[in-house]
């Protein structure tokens, strides 16, 4: 239940604070004094969006709260899903500066505008004229027939499932389109596959290959520099070792008698013994090596094979073509498993589709069987309320795919004279039939839903007299069971509140400004015979006043 709002410098509200109750509460004003810039103030705690162009004051921000009592509604769960602080007293807050940023609080926690329009979509219903035109839409019609048929726990079971499939189609959708794709990419990718593990290809390979090709194509070249250095090393005529040992046979004789002769001894000895190992070892090189035009066949044929896939794959060597091996192997993989899963996504589809049909045909069935007392009771309503030939019909046909809602499409068929078959509601009724099967409806699911607080923005309008009196009486009896807040501009509606406040212009300097205020017992006479009998009350409509505000009690 909304308890109390409070409105700083929205509009022409510069300051106002509202206190509310149980049962039927009634604001009444002239046209343009503010009820609806009243509502437009409420709109922004249930999550609508606005800018600076709110503020009455463009250097001070707007602020508006709302406070509402949960106790005995539930909303715990919701709380603690969305990590907020629990009390039964709720705290709605929003703020928007001049700079035209928003901010939205519950409980003086900061939350997303979708946050505090979900929890104020459980706590508000405001009927306006838009709602009136919802009345044509699918998803509304079944949302009422759902809440007096009580299909909820049906409903949620269902759009679990719901969700789950939509999320497998669009998956199973993907999954398929690339399988397409994936035969064609399958065999050539499988075909590089089989050239590239034909090749046996070995990491390191290249290298050694090009290493070895190298040698064996100057294998003379790389002979005859060999053993012409072997010879200049150690040959038999003039060699560099024969020289060294006659330069060490000489410096032998006298290095006693020099300075440093022992030392220069010693490294002619280390020069000799490294330049015969030298020798040695480049007469060893020169005897392994030998041309050997077929090895060299065969190691050119390799590196032509490993070229040619180089080429092929468009990767500069070795080590890369064995990455893109990789990459085809893993590709294929990819392909394989997105297989799987097509078929396992289909296999899930299946069963969730199975499921679907199970719950929205429980769901239909559940529907179909609140039909006739919704139609004997809203006709019963709509006959109450002046119109004695309605009649109210609910046609349903099966939809071709399953929906959010089920698999029903209704609609809600209408006639008010006898001689007219009932037909769709928003091709046949007037705006002042839809008021008033509107109000049918909100009347008739009172009881079974769990909002506590409805807010009709003129429901009552293009009726009067007898009719007027009826709609009073059903907003009387819908407070009841919930807080009802409804705009009037009907004394035999406003006579039924408990309580009554009147919206109002005042100027103020050079501005004018919307002030609302609580009216006493004999304002509220004088409010309602104002709206009896125009700007110029009489003494008559003061006693009719008194009279109606008498009955609206008993």
């Amino acid at each position: 239940m909304l308890s109390r709002i409070s409105v700083h410098n929205y509009a022409l509200i510069k300051e106002l604070n509202l206190d509310l109750g149980n049962g039927l509460t009634i604001i009444t004003g002239e046209t343009g004094a503010g009820k609806s810039i009243l509502l437009g103030a409420l709109s922004l705690i249930l999550g609508t969006r606005a800018d600076s162009s709110v503020l009455l004051d463009k250097t001070e921000k707007c602020i508006v709260e709302g406070i509402f009592m949960t106790n005995g509604m539930e909303f715990e769960d919701f709380f603690k899903n969305n990590d907020l602080d629990y009390e039964d007293s709720v705290i709605l807050r929003r703020e928007i500066n001049p700079a035209g940023k928003s901010r939205a609080f519950i409980n003086d926690t900061p939350v997303t505008l979708n946050l505090m329009r979900d929890l104020g979509d459980r706590l508000i219903d405001i009927h306006s004229q838009h709602q009136t035109l919802m009345l044509h839409e699918n998803s509304f019609q079944l949302g009422i027939i759902d809440s007096f048929a009580g299909t909820a726990t049906l409903l949620n079971d269902y759009r679990a499932v719901y969700y789950n499939y939509r999320k497998l189609r669009k998956e199973y959708e993907e999954l398929a389109e690339k399988s397409g794709r994936n035969k064609a990419d399958l065999e050539f990718y499988g075909f590089q596959l089989d050239q590239l593990e034909q090749a046996k290809l070995v990491k390191g390979e290249q290298q050694e290959l090009e290493s070895e090709q190298q040698l064996l194509e100057h294998a003379s070249e790389i002979k005859e520099g060999l053993a012409q250095s072997s010879r200049l090393l150690s040959g038999e005529e003039r060699a560099v070792l024969d020289h060294l040992r006659e330069v060490r046979s000489s410096i032998g004789k006298i290095n006693s008698f020099i300075k440093g002769g022992n030392e220069l001894l010693s490294r002619l000895d280390s020069t000799y013994i490294e330049l015969d190992d030298l020798a040695g070892e480049i007469e060893r090189l020169a005897r392994d090596i030998e041309a050997d035009p077929s090895r060299l066949e065969k190691v050119n044929g390799r590196l032509d094979q490993i070229y040619s896939l180089a080429q092929k794959h468009r990767v500069q060597d070795l080590d890369e073509l064995l990455a893109r091996k990789m990459e085809i192997e893993n590709i294929i993989k990819s392909i394989v498993i997105d297989d799987e899963r097509l078929n396992e996504v289909a296999r899930l589809l299946k069963n969730e589709e199975e499921a679907l049909k199970r719950l929205s045909a429980e769901i239909s069935v559940k529907r179909g069987s609140s039909f006739p007392e919704i139609e004997g009771r809203i006709t019963e309503l709509l006959r109450q309320l002046g119109m004695p030939n309605a009649r109210f019909k609910i046609s349903v046909t099966p939809s071709p795919a399953f929906t959010l809602s089920g698999a029903d499409i209704v609609d809600f068929l209408f006639s008010a004279n006898r001689q007219v078959p009932p037909e769709n509601l928003a091709k046949i009724a007037s705006g002042g039939e839809l008021s008033r099967v509107m109000l049918s409806l909100k009347s008739l699911l009172t009881r079974n839903n769990n909002l506590p607080t409805i807010i009709f923005d003129e429901i009552d309008a293009g009726v009067s007299g007898e009719v007027a009196d009826r709609v009073g009486q059903i907003l009387s009896s819908m407070g009841k069971y919930m807080q009802v807040i409804n705009i009037t501009h009907l004394p035999q509606v406003a006579s039924r509140g408990s309580l009554h406040y009147h919206v109002y212009k005042e100027d103020q300097g050079d501005s004018t400004i919307t002030r609302i205020k609580l009216l006493s017992g004999d304002e509220r006479v004088l409010e309602i015979a104002r709206l009896l009998s125009g700007s110029k009350v009489t003494e008559i409509a003061i006693r009719n006043a008194r009279e109606l505000i008498k009955a609206g009690i008993n």
